[in-house]
């Protein structure tokens, strides 16, 4: 038996930060729409790219998930450091959206074979990033803060409160498409955002019990957890 590779804490977050954008960007390339949670920004860049060129995908997302920070602080009405600190996070992954881009293109494809094999490539990178990111101390991206901080606040489920929050995506997707294009995109939310929802849980449920087979995800700065996790409570 193989040893399992200890102090895989930060490994973990390095991975999801590295993967995810690319997850993101191999979706996005297949022409047959994004996850939920992205389709909000992905709609946005599509339509704010054509004013400015230098608006990027990346920037999009993590501006949309400041603004979702925004929204949850007036929200619950306070405000903890630890959302700064995923706000940090999400431009991490946005700038490596933007690095994803320019190696594999933002050219969409227009050959089914080739829509179907990115699309699959993207749920299945995205499905592995989202468990790494799950075994980790260090902060997530907005989206999972926002399901958190709202189900504790509340005491609603955590389920109930994902799903009503991608539930809400996929609308505001689908409203900023007819808004801003005036017209429904396969582009932006089609067949592979139907796939995406379907598969990626049980993926995630999948490489998490493979690579906790690999990893031991105790942290390899331990003062520093104890400081962080003091900072993040």
């Amino acid at each position: 038996m193989c040893k399992k590779i200890k102090r895989g804490a930060e490994l973990a977050w390095l991975f999801g930060i590295i993967l995810c954008p690319l997850g993101v960007c191999l979706s996005a390339k297949s022409g047959l729409g994004v996850s939920m949670v992205v389709a909000p920004a992905y709609v946005l860049y599509l339509k704010l790219s054509q004013y400015f060129s230098f608006f990027t995908l990346g920037m999009a997302e993590y501006l949309f998930q400041g603004l979702l920070i925004v929204i949850t602080s007036l929200v619950l009405r306070r405000f903890k450091w630890k959302y700064l600190l995923c706000f940090v996070t999400a431009v991490l992954c946005g700038v490596m959206i933007d690095v994803w881009s320019l190696l594999v293109g933002t050219e969409v494809c227009t050959v089914f074979w080739q829509q179907c094999v990115y699309c699959v490539l993207g749920s299945v990178v995205t499905g592995l990033a989202i468990a790494f990111m799950l075994r980790t101390y260090l902060p997530q991206e907005v989206f999972e803060l926002v399901v958190k901080e709202i189900s504790d606040r509340f005491s609603f489920s955590v389920n109930r409160v994902k799903w009503a929050y991608d539930v809400s995506s996929l609308l505001l997707a689908i409203v900023l498409m007819l808004c801003l294009f005036g017209r429904f995109s396969f582009e932006m939310v089609g067949i592979g955002t139907l796939f995406v929802t379907v598969i990626n849980t049980p993926l995630i449920t999948l490489f998490g019990k493979i690579i906790d087979r690999i990893f031991v995800f105790d942290s390899a700065l331990p003062k520093f957890y104890e400081k962080f996790e003091k900072i993040m409570d």
